[in-house]
């Protein structure tokens, strides 16, 4: 009987002690020896239990120390979820999951089942991952924020190779171009390609003896990688190009970044194959989807040319300052004008790297902009009379845009598919310059009229100033 209430007693002791020894203290996640000295006194205790069991005949049993090793697992993984999630650093929740593999490791060695702590750590994983994401935005940015936005200058063989040797690039018509010459991307790329691969080497540190196969390593870096590519990289350069900052050149030239870095992709795809050993061949691994975030980026980084085009044309519209009573013109076009189209060549000159559509639709969307910002110059209500003078004044203004338009600023457009932009003007000026009313009422919804662009509310509008 004495034997029996020891027992009972013994074991009843056990596990207070083994509720005081779960307990943590509240400032454990913030450094790794709060952590390393819990999991000690864990350790500490069932080792106990466990050289008991061997030792003592009866005292405890095999079934109790699971139970009791069952109670204390689910203890240990609510705690360690708990303070895991306080964790920002991700070089400390690296340390937490070392001491915890270690913690593991030993205990089994001991007999006891510590699967559901594998388990955990595949949950603290997400969690690293989600650190190192923070972590690598700061980065992103700081390189966005230090970057030129202009061709990386080579001036010999040596500093080629140094550029080449950080980032994969090959151009045959550049490498025949002697030096010093100009690498058609700026310095942000070579940066940012480092330090994604940098990312990966920090996401396969938490991998490594997670006792996971290399296939299922394989699988998780580039779920990782992904991330980093659609939602890190992704949100730093859609933030960069909304930076008031940033104007035209600099759009350009992220347009141009962007086209590299999603070639380079591939080279990404290589490199983790050659890091966990996996063929991409033979295994059906995860693609890198990062492209997507390179090909949005364009897409909102040429958005943003067209905006932008948009709004120097309206600075320029709103120092347009015309005598609308002039008895005859200046015999020249306006001043603002002739600076508005020196600033649309000058720009499309810095079209020239971009892909053929972009800078015809940029070329396109300005110039119909301008029509229409004179179009309604004219038709503004403020806007009481209009002399015959001015109407000669404007008329030379929209020659030069229609001079402008047929100059071929930008390479690639059919015909006079350009100079259409100003269409609308220029058949509402001719009819008031010749004052050829009877043909435009003559011909007035025939397909083969000579005015056929001419609203006659427009028109009447126009006739009334």
């Amino acid at each position: 009987g004495d034997g029996e209430i020891f027992e009972n007693y013994y074991r009843k002791q056990r596990r207070k002690q083994a509720r005081l020894v779960l307990q943590p203290q509240s400032s454990m996640h913030e450094t790794v020896e709060g952590y390393r000295r819990y999991f000690s006194q864990i350790v500490g205790f069932f080792v106990v239990e466990d050289h008991i069991l061997h030792v003592t005949q009866g005292l405890v049993t095999r079934t109790y120390t699971d139970e009791l090793w069952n109670m204390a697992l689910s203890k240990i993984i609510a705690v360690l979820r708990t303070h895991s999630s306080y964790c920002s650093d991700p070089d400390l929740v690296l340390e937490l999951k070392n001491l915890i593999v270690v913690f593991a490791d030993t205990l089994q060695g001991y007999g006891f089942p510590v699967n559901r702590l594998f388990d955990l750590l595949f949950e603290i994983r997400d969690q690293y991952n989600e650190t190192l994401l923070k972590k690598w935005s700061g980065l992103f940015r700081d390189i966005f924020e230090a970057d030129n936005y202009s061709p990386i200058p080579v001036a010999n063989e040596e500093e080629y190779k140094i550029v080449i040797s950080k980032f994969p690039f090959q151009d045959p018509e550049l490498d025949k171009q002697s030096f010093p010459k100009k690498l058609p991307m700026s310095q942000s790329v070579p940066q940012i390609y480092i330090q994604v691969k940098e990312f990966i080497y920090a996401s396969l540190k938490f991998s490594e003896s997670l006792h996971r196969s290399s296939t299922e390593i394989d699988d998780m870096l580039r779920k990782s990688t992904n991330l980093l590519l659609t939602r890190t990289l992704s949100s730093c350069l859609q933030n960069l190009i909304k930076k008031p900052h940033i104007g035209l050149t600099e759009l350009v030239q992220i347009i141009i970044n962007t086209t590299h870095l999603e070639q380079a992709c591939k080279y990404l795809e290589d490199f983790i194959s050659n890091i966990t050993n996996i063929s991409q061949v033979t295994v059906h691994t995860a693609r890198l989807y990062g492209l997507s975030t390179f090909k949005d980026a364009r897409h909102a980084a040429e958005g943003e040319i067209y905006t932008k085009l948009n709004q120097k044309i309206d600075e320029f519209i709103q120092i347009a300052d015309y005598d609308w009573t002039m008895s005859e013109s200046d015999g020249r076009a306006s001043g603002y004008l002739m600076d508005l189209i020196n600033f649309l060549r000058s720009t499309f000159q810095v079209f020239t790297h971009l892909p053929g559509k972009v800078a015809q639709t940029a070329c396109m969307s300005a110039c119909q902009h301008l029509s229409t910002s004179l179009m309604q110059m004219l038709l503004d209500n403020e806007l009481k009379q209009i002399s015959m003078g001015a109407i000669q004044q404007f008329n030379l203004d929209v020659i030069q845009c229609e001079l402008f338009a047929s100059s071929e600023p930008v390479p690639g457009f059919q015909g006079d598919t350009l100079q259409l932009a100003f269409i609308d003007l220029r058949q509402l000026l001719d009819l008031f310059m010749v004052w050829d009313w009877s043909t435009y009422l003559a011909d007035y919804g025939q397909a083969t009229s000579k005015y056929l662009r001419v609203n006659p509310s427009t028109a009447l509008t126009l006739l009334e100033k």
